[in-house]
C-alpha cells in the first residue's frame, strides 16, 4: 500500500467536527506523532498528535487499538486512516480534542515527520492544490446542507488520494431541514436524524456532547439512603446498545423520581446530556470503564417501533457445581435451573431500619445434579415468586441474572435490587436444560451444592485447606480487623468450654432475636412485635482453642456450636437441669486453667453421671478447621480483638495429609 497522507486532513476534520457515520466520510489519512499511553485507575487509553503536514491536532485512539499498537501496526511516525471521529471541547482547555472511534493502520513508521516543505518523493505524500475559496459558513441557523459543485467543475489531482468535487455550504435552519425531510416522523426519529448516535464502546471522558441509543435490559428498584448530607433516593438501570455493549446509568433524587417511571424494561431510548465518570466497581458489576450519571436536565426520549433493535438481556451462566468458588466474593453470578420447590412468603425484620420485608425461597436444580436455594426479597418475593409458586408443579425453568453468593448452609444465592428473573425463557441454555430434565433429570439423584466437601464453606476464593494461618499470627497483630473484619482459617483443638457460662438464649422463631419472658403470656419478641408460647434456645458461647503457636478465646453461635458440642442447645439445657448442684460446686470453685480438666489422663472429680459436664468434656481436645472473623471492638473504654467462628469443618485426614505433602514440597513445613 502506498504511504500517503490526506492533505489538509485536519482542516477537513475541523470543518466537520461530528460527521454522520451513516453518510460519506472523506478519506482521512494522518500521521501519528507523540504516541503514548495514558493510564487511569481502571483503564488505559492511547493519546497521540494527528499530523497532515500542515496542521497538527491532539487526539485519543479507540479503546480496542491496544492490540494494533502492541503488534507494531500502529506506531510513532506511522500512518492511520480515520473512519469515525468526533471533535470535542475539553473543559479548561484552549483547543478541541480529536476523539477517534474507529481507525485502521495504513503504514508503520515512515521514519520522518511529514511536513509541507518535505520532498514528495521522499515522503510520498499526496498533495492537493490549494482551494481557491474556503467554504463560507453563515452564522444564521444551525443546519448545514452540502451541494455539489456546478457542472463543468474540473477535478484536480497530483497523484494523491482523489477528493470529492468541491462543495458549497448553504446555510439553512435545522428546523427547516427537518421539516422538509422528516415531516411525518415522530420526535424520537427527528432526534435521531439531527443528532449523531454514539456507540457505548466509543464513550470516554473527553466527550462533552453525546447521544446513545440503548435498550433498558435491567432496572433496579428505587432505594433510599442517608448520609451526612441528608436523605435521598437512587436507582440505576443497565443499558445495552446494538453491539451488545452494556453500561450502567445511575440517577439520584430529583432525577430518580423523574425517570423511574419513564425508563421501562425492554424499551429503547435516545439518551443525551448525561455525565460520564469512571465506574465504581464496588457498586457496578458491568464490565465497562465508565458509568453514566443522569441529572434532572438529562434528555431521555423513547424510540418508537424498535422492537427488533438491540439484543435482549445477555446472561453469563455459572454451573451449580462451580458456585462454591464465588462464595462471599464480590462477583455476582447468573444461573439457569429447573424449579424444584417454592416456599411460602416469610416476613423478615431488617436490622438496619427495623422494617419488615417479605422473603421467599426457591430451590432449583441444573444438569450438574446439584441444587441450590435462591432467596427472593420484596417485590420479587411477592410478585414473580407467587407466580412460580402457582406453576411449581410444572417444573418451570428460570434464568436469573445478578445474584449474590453466600455461605448459608454451604452455598446459597440471594437476589438483590437489580436481579432479573425470566420464566421459561426462549434461550439455548434453557432449551437444553428442559431436554435434560425431561429425559433424565426428573428421576436423577441430586444433592445440595457443596454437600460432603470439607471446603464448602469458603471466604472469598480460598478454602480452609489452601489458605490457613496460626493463632499467633492473629493475636500478635493488634491492628488486625481495625477498619473492617478480617477472615482467617485456623486448625485448632478445642481446649476448654466453661460450663458455668451463659451458653444460650431464648430466640424468636422468625428472626432468631432474643425474646423476653412474660409471666403467664409466653415470650415477647420486640423485633417482630409478637408473642409466642414457646421459643427454642440458641447457642451463644465462648470457648478456648489452641494450636502449636498459642491459644485464644473465640465466640461461637448456634450452628457452629451445634457442630462442636454435638447436640442442640435445648438438649444440652435438659442435661444441665439434671446436674446435681452439690456435685458441680467443687468444679466451679476450681474454675481455672490449673484444673485437671486439661489433664485427660487424670480422673475427674465430678461424678460420671453428670451428663452435662461430660458432654462438654467430650467436645474438647477434638481438632477442627475454623474460619473466624477478626475485628476490633471497644468495651468499657478498652479496645479488644474479638474472634467469631463463622464456619466449622471436621478435620479430614486424607485431605489434611494431601495438604501437608503440598506444603512439604513447597518447603514450608
Amino acid at each position: 500500500m502506498e504511504k500517503k497522507v490526506t492533505p489538509n486532513a485536519i482542516s477537513i476534520i475541523r470543518s466537520n467536527p461530528a460527521p454522520n457515520p451513516n453518510g460519506d466520510i472523506p478519506e482521512l489519512v494522518v500521521q501519528v506523532l507523540d504516541l503514548k499511553i495514558k493510564s487511569t485507575k481502571n483503564s488505559s487509553r492511547y493519546i497521540f498528535t494527528a499530523n497532515d503536514g500542515n496542521l497538527k491536532l491532539k487526539g485519543i485512539l479507540p479503546v480496542n487499538v491496544e492490540s494494533e499498537v502492541l503488534s507494531g501496526n500502529i506506531q510513532n511516525l506511522g500512518l492511520v486512516r480515520i473512519l469515525d471521529y468526533s471533535l470535542n471541547d475539553i473543559p479548561y482547555m484552549p483547543e478541541k480534542y480529536l476523539a477517534v472511534f474507529k481507525c485502521e493502520a495504513v503504514s508503520p513508521s515512515i521514519e520522518v515527520e511529514v511536513t509541507s516543505e518535505a520532498d514528495p518523493d521522499e515522503t510520498r505524500i499526496a498533495k492537493r492544490p490549494k482551494l481557491e475559496t474556503e467554504p463560507d459558513v453563515k452564522s444564521e441557523g444551525t443546519g448545514l446542507a452540502w451541494k455539489p459543485k456546478q457542472e463543468g467543475a474540473k477535478e484536480e489531482s497530483t497523484g494523491g488520494n482523489l477528493l470529492n468535487p468541491k462543495q458549497e455550504i448553504v446555510s439553512k435552519p435545522a428546523a427547516q431541514m427537518v421539516e422538509e425531510k422528516h415531516t411525518n416522523e415522530g420526535p424520537a426519529a427527528r432526534l435521531a436524524m439531527t443528532r449523531r448516535v454514539h456507540s457505548l464502546v466509543s464513550l470516554n471522558l473527553y466527550q462533552v456532547h453525546w447521544m446513545i441509543k440503548v435498550r433498558v435490559t435491567n432496572k433496579g428498584g428505587m432505594r433510599t439512603y442517608k448520609n451526612a448530607r441528608g436523605e435521598g433516593c437512587v436507582f440505576n438501570v443497565e443499558l445495552t446498545d446494538q453491539d451488545g455493549t452494556q453500561i450502567q446509568a445511575t440517577m439520584f433524587n430529583e432525577a430518580a423520581k423523574k425517570f423511574y417511571s419513564k425508563l421501562e424494561m425492554g424499551k429503547v431510548y435516545y439518551i443525551s446530556k448525561g455525565t460520564l465518570k469512571m465506574a465504581n466497581k464496588q457498586f457496578n458489576t458491568i464490565q465497562h470503564d465508565y458509568e453514566i450519571i443522569l441529572n434532572e436536565y438529562a434528555e431521555v426520549e423513547e424510540a418508537m417501533n424498535e422492537e427488533s433493535f438491540i439484543p435482549e438481556t445477555k446472561f453469563n451462566f455459572v454451573p451449580f457445581d462451580m458456585l462454591s468458588s464465588y462464595v462471599n466474593g464480590k462477583d455476582l453470578v447468573d444461573i439457569v435451573g429447573v424449579v424444584q420447590s417454592v416456599s411460602q412468603t416469610l416476613s423478615i425484620r431488617r436490622k438496619i431500619d427495623n422494617e419488615i420485608i417479605p422473603k421467599r425461597d426457591i430451590t432449583v436444580v441444573d444438569d450438574t445434579k446439584n441444587t441450590v436455594v435462591v432467596s427472593l426479597w420484596n417485590d420479587l418475593a411477592t410478585g414473580i415468586g407467587q407466580e412460580l409458586l402457582d406453576v411449581a408443579d410444572e417444573s418451570p425453568i428460570v434464568a436469573i441474572k445478578t445474584l449474590k453468593v453466600g455461605d448459608f448452609q454451604g452455598v446459597s444465592l440471594s437476589a438483590i435490587s437489580k436481579s432479573l428473573i425470566l420464566v421459561n425463557p426462549n434461550i439455548t441454555e434453557a432449551n437444553k436444560l428442559r431436554d435434560w430434565f425431561d429425559s433424565e433429570g426428573k428421576g436423577a439423584s441430586v444433592k445440595p451444592v457443596g454437600y460432603g466437601v470439607p471446603s464448602s464453606v469458603r471466604g472469598g476464593m480460598n478454602s480452609m485447606y489452601s489458605d490457613r494461618t496460626l493463632i499467633s499470627h492473629i493475636i500478635s497483630d493488634p491492628f488486625m480487623g481495625e477498619d473492617k473484619p478480617v477472615y482467617q482459617n485456623i486448625r485448632v483443638f478445642v481446649r476448654f468450654i466453661k460450663p458455668d457460662q451463659s451458653m444460650w438464649y431464648r430466640a424468636c422463631k422468625t428472626c432468631n432475636k432474643k425474646v423476653t419472658d412474660v409471666l403467664g403470656s409466653g415470650f415477647w419478641c420486640e423485633w417482630c412485635q409478637k408473642s409466642d408460647k414457646s421459643c427454642p434456645l440458641r447457642y451463644s458461647m465462648v470457648m478456648n482453642v489452641t494450636d502449636a503457636s498459642g491459644e485464644a478465646w473465640v465466640s461461637t453461635f448456634n450452628e457452629e456450636a451445634k457442630s462442636i458440642i454435638g447436640c442442640s442447645a435445648d438438649e444440652l439445657h435438659q442435661l444441665k437441669l439434671q446436674v446435681n448442684e452439690f456435685t458441680m460446686k467443687p468444679y466451679l470453685q476450681a474454675n481455672s486453667f490449673n484444673s485437671i480438666w486439661y489433664q485427660p489422663c487424670v480422673a475427674p472429680f465430678w461424678q460420671d453421671h453428670d451428663q452435662y459436664v461430660m458432654k462438654l468434656k467430650q467436645a474438647t481436645w477434638v481438632q477442627y478447621l475454623l474460619r473466624v472473623s477478626v475485628a476490633i471492638q471497644e468495651y468499657n473504654g478498652e479496645r479488644k480483638q474479638r474472634m467469631i467462628v463463622k464456619a466449622v469443618a471436621p478435620l479430614e485426614y486424607t485431605a489434611e495429609s494431601q495438604h501437608l505433602l503440598e506444603e512439604i514440597s513447597k518447603g514450608q513445613v
